[in-house]
């Protein structure tokens, strides 16, 4: 076997039990890291989008007619700025839509810090033993369910709609990974039924983690719509919906990261399907079914994942014909566009289940674009 060292970027997440004070100066940097964003997004639209130095200076001015931004850790403030032109910049190049504002109720309830080291040669984040240390916050505990390894980068603080605290910090460090003895390679189908099919036949069956809770949902929220809007009873079944969805969110993911885990782990060559998740979710007869797998989610771990553990994941070309290919002859039966068939006979005698033709097609296809025999 031969060691390989790589850098690489990796995040910690770990609950943080904050004091009462602390919690509101979290909540307060919130807030005023996403008033930063929305104000100067707002100027952008008055006027075309300055850069993020132009705007950086702006800042202590906008501190005196707002005294309340000095109260909270500033770098949150330059961070949210960093990231008002990250999505510009993305919205430049085409990837996304025009930057929107960040709304209180549906934006994600977070901030951003980083490390620095002081001409004292102290740095304004420290970890000792299960405490941690960040800019106004001072000392705090947080639950250590590992050791933290590498360079520190920076922490991005949060605070999930149940009212917990979690801080994920983002540290580079060397991998050391050994390259693997074997030679596996498999093709992945994606599916609803099955949630995976691989080129050498398991079948990984769909947990339907929201079909699981959609009972209980339904429920809370049929009484939630019998409270009055804003009520104490109100909000308190507010959170309890917040729960389940947290609750369905936690198992879809360890489900997700032990599956995507164990297929970069075992093989040296993954090949998957570059589906138009966008344009599949306009089906409204499978949005939810869809939404529910994740597909997105897990081809996002299997990309990450594959650069720790040697691994190569290749996309296929997005219009191959993977399902109604023969894997055997290569022949295409455009019958096999009815998702309804999910067995088929080719004329050249070959049997094929569905999913498991498909992933074979998958494997042969990417090998050929790869350049690999």
């Amino acid at each position: 076997m031969i060691k390989k060292f790589k850098p690489i970027n990796k995040a910690y997440k770990f609950r943080i039990y904050p004091s009462q004070e602390q919690q509101e100066l979290i909540d307060k940097t919130i807030g005023c890291s996403r008033f930063i964003y929305n104000e100067f997004l707002a100027k952008a639209k008055d006027d075309e989008y300055n850069s993020y130095t132009k705007y950086s200076r702006q800042l202590p001015q906008l501190k005196k007619e707002y005294e309340w931004l000095k109260e909270v850790d500033s770098i949150a403030l330059q961070q949210s700025l960093k990231d008002l032109d990250r999505a510009f910049k993305n919205f430049f190049s085409g990837k996304y839509n025009y930057p929107k504002f960040k709304s209180k109720t549906k934006a994600r309830l977070s901030y951003r810090t980083q490390k620095f080291i002081r001409p004292s040669g102290t740095t304004n984040i420290e970890i000792k033993a299960n405490k941690i240390k960040l800019p106004k916050l001072s000392w705090m505990k947080f639950a250590k369910s590992k050791e933290v390894k590498g360079k520190m980068n920076n922490v991005t603080v949060s605070k999930s709609r149940v009212g917990k605290y979690y801080i994920s910090i983002n540290v580079s460090q060397v991998l050391v990974t050994i390259v693997k003895d074997n030679q596996g390679e498999l093709g992945l189908d994606l599916g609803i039924k099955d949630f995976l099919t691989t080129s050498d036949g398991e079948h990984i069956l769909n947990p339907r983690h929201l079909s699981k809770y959609q009972d209980k949902l339904a429920k809370l929220q049929k009484r939630l719509a019998r409270k009055e809007e804003g009520s104490n009873n109100w909000h308190k079944l507010k959170k309890k919906i917040a729960k389940v969805h947290i609750k369905i969110k936690n198992v879809r993911k360890d489900f997700l990261h032990k599956l995507s885990t164990r297929l970069t782990k075992e093989n040296q060559l993954l090949v998957i399907e570059d589906l138009n998740i966008k344009g599949m979710l306009k089906n409204s007869k499978l949005a939810k079914h869809i939404s529910d797998c994740s597909w997105n989610m897990f081809t996002t771990m299997l990309e990450y994942k594959s650069k720790w553990y040697d691994c190569i994941l290749h996309k296929a070309d997005r219009f191959f014909a993977s399902s109604q290919t023969c894997s055997e002859c290569g022949v295409k039966n455009s019958k096999v566009k009815d998702l309804s068939v999910r067995t088929w006979t080719c004329e050249c005698g070959a049997t094929h289940n569905r999913d498991i033709n498909a992933s074979k097609n998958l494997l042969k296809q990417g090998k050929l674009e790869l350049g690999i025999n």
